[in-house]
């Protein structure tokens, strides 16, 4: 039997159960749960990252977005917080899309 011994998405035990498979799960605790989203915020992050096809990059964004919106809960704020201050920042101090690279800033 495989142990996974992670964080997994909320309707994943119904999932096992109608399979017939039977399984162990259990609910954490605060502290557990913060460092658990943060490990997955991790393995989702890694997975996009050796994504090889914009749709595998895609469904992997798709899960960071949903750890950012539990995140965003988790700090006692919502996602559209998260995107306001997300266009503040870009309204201060730009977004990314022009590919500038730093390359050194003379003293």
């Amino acid at each position: 039997m495989p142990v996974y011994k992670k964080l997994v998405r909320d309707r994943i035990p119904e999932i096992i159960a109608k399979t017939g498979n039977s399984f162990k799960a259990r609910t954490l605790d605060k502290p557990e749960y913060v460092e658990s989203l943060k490990r997955k915020l991790q393995e989702e992050l890694d997975e996009y990252l050796t994504a090889g096809t914009d749709e595998e990059a895609l469904e992997e964004m798709a899960d960071l977005l949903e750890l950012m919106e539990v995140l965003a809960e988790l700090h006692n704020s919502s996602i559209d917080e998260v995107e306001e201050i997300r266009k503040e920042k870009a309204e201060k101090r730009g977004s990314f899309r022009e590919r500038i690279y730093l390359i050194e800033v003379e003293d």
